[in-house]
Formats: C-alpha cells, structure tokens, sequence
C-alpha cells in the first residue's frame, strides 16, 4: 500500500510540474492581445531579450557603439530598466529584420501596409492616432489630444533613441509613441509610424535603420 501510495503522489507531482510547465508557455507565447478589424495586435509594446530561436539579443548602450551598429540590438530608454516595465524595449531596424524572428511564436512584426490596414479601419490617418492612444495624461504629456483609446491599442509614449549620428539622443518620451514596420525604405532607411501628444493624427515617415524605435507586433 505504502508503494501505491508514494507512486501516486510522484505521479501528482510530476503532473502539478507538467501544468506549470504548460501554463508558464503559454504565457510567453500568448501576450495580451486585441483584435482590431480582422487583426490582432499585442496590446504592450515588445519586451523581449532574444530572438525566436532562443539566440541574445545584444544590449547596447553606448551611444558610438550603437551608432555604428548593422546587426541587431536593443536598449532601454536612457538606458533605464525601469522605462521597460512601461514602455518595453528599443530595437533598430536591424533586429527587426533579422531572419532569426524578433516576434515570437505565431506573431510577427507588421509591413507598412498592415499599419496602413489598420488606420483603415479606424478611420483613416487623420483620426485613426487619437483611437489608439491611451488616454489621459499618467503617461502621455498633456494635452494628449483627442485621445480615446476606443480600438483597445493602448499606444504609450515611448519615444526613441536617434540623433545625427543614430544613436547618441533619446527623445520626446511622454510626447511620442514610434513603432517599425518590417518594411524598408532604401538602403538606409526604414518605415515606422507615430502618434504625438499634440494630434490624433497616426502619421508615418521613414528613418534611419539604426535609430532605435518600440514595436508592436500582429498575430499571423
């Protein structure tokens, strides 16, 4: 009996280890998400340290060494983990393209066009920004214009690292939310779009590759 008792609590263990195994998964695999029209999108901007097939991710926090960089790479804003809790990481374009896969698992990181789709779907550029941005003003600068948040994106002002040089300024946190799209412009150049805290316009420009900006990432 004493057997039969001390095989069922082993099996009881390795089955409660098996379900936090399963549950711990799929929390990685599966972030919050929102669907808007026919897509879904992460609700919080990527966060995450190594490409899909487990390689690093470099950190770089130097701004020559950043500057120089083609090949992947990811900072926090002013180089402050606790920026991250809020607003995720930074990644230039690099990382973005890179054939390892920045998004996890079943996502990926949307071309011009999918961001394009999804401004349809609101409206259009001239409102679709003001739909997408949180509300309020906990982080975005006042006045935070025309924000409702009414398609559940919750855009957050993340800002970005730039500068002449690619990579020695981080600006406008608080008044700028700027995420990649994975596609690119020309050689040095790439495609990303943009809310401000001063319009409700999504606007979209094209910048340098090495320029670091948040991503959101669309469900395959």
């Amino acid at each position: 009996m004493r057997l039969i008792k001390n095989a069922s609590m082993k099996n009881s263990f390795f089955f409660f280890i098996f379900l936090l195994f399963v549950s711990t998964t799929q929390g990685q695999n599966n972030p919050e998400a929102v669907s808007i029209g026919t897509q879904i999108w992460m609700k919080t901007n990527l966060d995450v340290s190594t490409y899909r097939n487990g390689d690093p991710i470099p950190e770089v926090e130097d701004s020559a060494a950043w500057a120089e960089l083609t090949t992947g790479a990811w900072c926090y804003y002013r180089k402050k983990s606790e920026n991250g809790k809020i607003y995720g990481k930074l990644y230039n374009w690099y990382a973005v393209n890179d054939s390892r896969g920045l998004a996890p698992e079943g996502w990926h990181i949307p071309g011009k066009d999918e961001w394009t789709k999804l401004s349809d779907f609101l409206g259009g550029d001239t409102v679709a920004g003001g739909k997408m941005k949180e509300t309020g003003t906990t982080y975005w600068r006042e006045p935070n214009a025309e924000a409702t948040n009414t398609s559940g994106f919750t855009g957050l002002p993340g800002g970005y690292r730039g500068g002449r040089d690619g990579g020695s300024m981080f600006i406008l946190k608080s008044e700028t939310g700027a995420w990649w799209s994975s596609t690119e412009d020309s050689a040095e150049e790439a495609w990303l779009q943009f809310l401000s805290c001063k319009t409700g316009i999504l606007k979209r420009n094209n910048k340098n590759k090495q320029f670091g900006f948040s991503v959101r990432c669309v469900k395959d």
